[in-house]
């Protein structure tokens, strides 16, 4: 059926004014005041609402073996938190081991997302080695239309790769014109300081950070930018934490590199002392890179502003607290991850937006926009303008409430966010339009997302 969104303020990451979007067949047709439509129509009113392009999230783990367990969330709950929460694409990490090939990894993936999707998906596929038969793998997963690589410098004689394969991985991606997003750390440097840590006794998840410091990810990220100057190919650094590696981006930048920033919703807004409680409460906040010293918060801030951090995701991987206690004994044994697909908008919004700290057009950008230009969705996704997919988000500024486990979407039994007061929320989100949720609730079709295929660069 048609549909017919009146009298909102559109916002995109370059505009903001005032005209209705009439929608057929999936897509936006026209946008103008006073749009005359056929009778039948369905017609929503947005009055003293905002509308957004469907935000996107280029970073996620929905099903994922790690540690000796398995991320909490499905497809079928994941997509529903995205679309409560504003997000109506996500691309997902797809993480065979170095253990594992990695073409039945990617198959085994699209078959666990394939009709249990309510948003539409796409997936970021992990090197985690470079072997004879690597190269015709990743030709044949990109003719499918998965046109981004992941690589770990971390995570040793698991998901990481030695530097000769780091730099076939990024011969072939800059031949094939692929993007290559990177997990910036070094793998031997953590093995050795967790190792260290072990040693003398030092087993607590408060040791967690320490193993892998600050000093550590800048190495990792000046390498990233290293040998994407030396090949040539374009990349992408994930959950980018801290300052020093902020720096490390920053020059390479300047330098003409053709590199990219991500951080995510954690580390603007929670730190280390988090995870630093003791027991099960400090171990729930363990991911990788750590949550840093708050000091870093207001460089993130400031980059994320002008524009030198480019998106924020989330690398949310929910793992519950019977889980995190695993590691009970080892935090090297903790499962790493913390949810957040479902609170990112809000988030971003209540302490971006309603703090001055960042304008709206730059969070459209940095949470739809610009995922979509670098994964090769746009103008797809998002986009407000005729021709691009219905994925609309009408936005309600003036709604508050406050975040809890027990009213959250996410299949996990406790929130990093719990208690936490929001400003804002999703009132109506479409999928290609058609309309997934109302009034912060899902009433769409489970099976509504697709795969999507994308370009090449």
């Amino acid at each position: 059926m048609a549909l017919l969104i009146k009298n909102g303020e559109i916002v995109t990451a370059e505009a903001r004014y005032f005209a209705d979007i009439y929608v057929e067949d999936e897509t936006i047709t026209r946008i103008g005041k006073n749009l005359e439509v056929p009778a039948g129509s369905e017609v929503i009113d947005a009055t003293d609402k905002l509308i957004f392009p469907g935000f996107i999230d280029p970073h996620v783990h929905i099903y994922l073996p790690f540690m000796a367990t398995f991320a909490k969330d499905t497809h079928a709950t994941a997509s529903k938190a995205a679309l409560i929460g504003g997000t109506t694409t996500f691309i997902e990490m797809c993480c065979p081991s170095r253990n594992d090939d990695a073409l039945a990894g990617y198959k085994l993936w699209k078959q666990k997302a394939e009709g249990t999707s309510a948003c539409d998906y796409a997936f970021h596929m992990a090197v985690t080695k470079f072997v004879a038969e690597t190269e015709a793998q990743l030709r044949e997963i990109v003719a499918d239309g998965t046109t981004s690589f992941k690589i770990f410098l971390s995570y040793k004689n698991f998901f990481g790769v030695e530097d000769g394969e780091l730099y076939q991985t990024l011969a072939l991606a800059k031949e094939l014109g692929v993007i290559t997003t990177a997990h910036c750390e070094n793998a031997e440097l953590v093995s050795r300081l967790q190792a260290k840590l072990l040693a003398e006794g030092k087993t607590g998840a408060e040791w967690h950070e320490p193993s892998r410091p600050e000093t550590v990810e800048a190495e990792g990220t000046t390498r990233f930018a290293t040998f994407l100057e030396t090949t040539g190919a374009e990349g992408y650094v994930v959950h980018l934490s801290c300052k020093p590696a902020l720096d490390a981006a920053r020059r390479a930048k300047m330098r003409g590199v053709k590199i990219s920033v991500e951080s995510v919703l954690p580390h603007f807004l929670l730190d280390k002392t988090l995870a630093e409680q003791p027991g099960v409460d400090g171990m729930k906040y363990i991911m990788s890179p750590p949550l840093r010293n708050k000091r870093n918060h207001d460089d993130l801030w400031a980059a994320l502003s002008a524009g030198t951090i480019d998106t924020v995701g989330t690398d949310h991987c929910p793992f519950d607290l019977e889980q995190k206690e695993l590691g009970a004994q080892k935090f090297t044994e903790i499962p790493n991850g913390l949810p957040g697909l479902e609170e990112r908008v809000q988030l971003m919004w209540t302490h971006g937006v309603c703090t001055g700290r960042v304008d709206i057009p730059r969070v459209v950008d940095a949470m739809s926009t610009k995922a979509a230009r670098l994964f090769g969705l746009y103008p797809r996704k998002g986009l407000i303008a005729a021709g691009s997919d219905a994925d609309l988000v009408i936005f309600d500024p003036k709604w508050k409430g406050t975040l809890s486990v027990k009213t959250q979407h996410t299949n996990n039994n406790y929130n990093g966010f719990e208690g936490w007061p929001v400003e804002g929320r999703a009132s109506v989100v479409t999928v290609r339009g058609k309309v997934q949720v109302r009034d912060g609730e899902f009433v769409g079709d489970p099976q509504r997302g697709r795969f999507l295929k994308r370009g090449t660069r």
